[in-house]
């Protein structure tokens, strides 16, 4: 008795090399049931064994309508089964997505980035009074965090105040304001708290995994 050798080049390519060649061939199976019981019935199954070979996908919301989707691409949409989900259809798929909106004018103070205009932009809908006034503190403190971040080691609250007058088009107005933001100092040691515990968590995980690897 002698066997014939087949090599992955004399194959069709996988449609979803995650899940391997045996659940492709089980998919193109379930294709050709003629039975509708049988064909969900295998169906199902094969879900459930696609679940169980990618495990990771449990933390994916909603991750069971992901793996009917799966199941339904690996078919090449050529399977008829009942689905809990609605049907992906090939021009879904193939449909480009929409172009990001991105910001048409940049400002001359780009280490703040953008996130800080739109707090500016929150703080202005909101009415005078004690809660709009300390959401006024906070956009200031993170913009001298943020301008400490990309410039000096340390810089005067009035240039604070002079950037924030600037990008609220001077609807927002701190600069003959006695209060005082954070230290630069304190929040430079923040910084490198914040840095020195992220690269200590960074070593720690490298560690596990190596324990892990060669245990």
């Amino acid at each position: 008795m002698t066997f014939e050798l087949e090599y992955n080049s004399d194959r069709p390519n996988l449609i979803i090399p995650e899940y391997g060649r045996h659940l492709q061939k089980l998919v193109d199976h379930c294709i050709n049931l003629e039975d509708d019981d049988e064909r969900n019935k295998m169906a199902k199954a094969i879900v459930d064994v696609m679940g169980n070979l990618q495990p990771h996908l449990r933390d994916v919301p909603d991750f069971k309508h992901k793996l009917w989707d799966q199941l339904f691409i690996m078919s090449d949409f050529k399977l008829k089964a009942e689905s809990p989900y609605p049907q992906p259809s090939r021009e879904e798929l193939q449909a480009k997505p929409e172009p990001l909106a991105y910001p048409k004018t940049a400002s001359k103070y780009r280490f703040y980035g953008n996130n800080i205009q739109t707090m500016i932009d929150i703080a202005n809908s909101w009415e005078k009074g004690e809660e709009r006034e300390g959401l006024l503190f906070v956009i200031a403190n993170h913009m001298k965090k943020c301008y400490l971040n990309w410039n000096k080691d340390t810089v005067d609250d009035d240039v604070i105040f002079k950037h924030l007058f600037e990008l609220s088009d001077g609807k927002i107005d701190l600069r003959n304001t006695e209060e005082k933001l954070a230290d630069s100092q304190s929040l430079l040691r923040k910084r490198t708290n914040n840095n020195n515990k992220k690269h200590k968590n960074h070593r720690n995980n490298n560690n596990k995994n190596y324990r892990k690897k060669y245990r």
